[in-house]
C-alpha cells in the first residue's frame, strides 16, 4: 500500500552510439532533496532498448511502492506506457499490424514494475537545456563509456 504523499522524481534517458551500436541509460533519482544517479551499459543495442532500460533501472531501485513522477524525452516510452500497451496486452503483445511489439521482453519487466507503484508520466524534448535530463543523457554516455573501460 502507497501511503506517502511524497512523491519521488525519476528522470531517465538512453543513448546509443550508432542504431543499433554501443548503448547506455542513465537515471537521475530525487526524493526529499537527496539525489542518486545510476548509469550502465551494453554493448549491442538500440537507442529504443535503452530509454526503456533507463526507467527499467530506475524503477528498480526504488525499495517500496511509492508515487513517482517519471521524466523522459522518449515520446516511445510515454506513449508505449501509457497508450499504446493497453492494445499490445489485449492483443497478446502484438501491434495493430499484427506485429510481435519490438522490445517485448523490456515493455513486460516495465509494466509488472510500474503495476507496484503510483505514477505519472512526463515528457520534455531532448537537449532543450533541462537540468534533470541533461545529467541524466551525461550518465548514459557515461554508461557507453564505461563500456571499453
Amino acid at each position: 500500500m502507497i501511503q506517502s504523499s511524497e512523491i519521488v522524481h525519476l528522470f531517465t534517458d538512453g543513448a546509443c552510439r550508432g542504431n543499433p551500436g554501443p548503448g547506455g541509460w542513465g537515471v537521475v533519482l530525487s526524493f526529499k532533496g537527496h539525489v542518486k544517479h545510476l548509469c550502465g551499459g551494453v554493448g549491442h543495442t538500440t537507442n529504443n532498448r535503452m530509454e526503456l532500460l533507463a526507467v527499467i533501472k530506475g524503477m528498480e531501485a526504488l525499495t517500496r511502492p511509492c508515487r513517482v513522477k517519471v521524466t523522459t524525452d522518449s515520446q516511445y516510452v510515454k506513449n508505449g506506457i501509457t497508450t499504446w500497451i493497453h492494445t499490445w496486452k489485449r492483443n497478446g503483445w502484438r501491434t495493430a499490424s499484427k506485429q510481435e511489439v519490438k522490445n517485448v521482453d523490456l515493455w513486460q519487466q516495465l509494466d509488472e514494475l510500474v503495476a507496484r507503484h503510483q505514477l505519472e508520466w512526463a515528457w520534455v524534448k531532448g537537449h532543450s537545456g533541462h537540468p534533470e535530463n541533461e545529467t541524466a543523457d551525461r550518465l548514459a554516455n557515461k554508461g557507453i563509456d564505461g563500456l571499453s573501460a
